[in-house]
């Protein structure tokens, strides 16, 4: 079963960071795997993409130097580290898998093909 679950959100203080995990089942490890997220009353925007070999990453320009991608295929999870966080960070955020390696290094969300339910940050004093 295809199965994508984000976890790892919750409430930050501004300059706080987090961790999230997106444990990705049943998918093989050569897909890229992205990072989106939603604020409320705003389109879905990219933040990052890892490539399956993990050798390439690319991030929004918004969050270069503050996020950083990582994965671990022995644990299918892909994770994003998420330092100096600021109340522009907030929103709900997605993991989603590229099958055909055309969307997720440019960070288009429209061309991902299976999505997480999300899990919401929250970044206020």
């Amino acid at each position: 079963q295809l199965q994508l679950v984000e976890s790892g959100g919750g409430l930050v203080q501004p300059g706080g960071s987090l961790t999230l995990s997106c444990a990705a089942s049943g998918f093989p490890d050569y897909y890229d795997i992205g990072w989106f997220r939603q604020a409320p009353g705003k389109e879905r925007e990219g933040v990052s993409c890892i490539s399956g070999s993990g050798g390439s990453t690319n991030y929004a320009d918004s969050v270069t130097g503050r996020f950083t991608i990582s994965r671990d295929n022995a644990k299918n999870t892909v994770y994003l580290q998420m330092n100096s966080l600021k109340p522009e960070d907030t929103g709900v955020y997605y993991c989603a898998v590229d099958t055909y390696g055309s969307s997720c290094m440019f960070l288009r969300h429209s061309g991902m093909d299976y999505w997480g339910k999300g899990t919401l940050v929250t970044v206020s004093a």
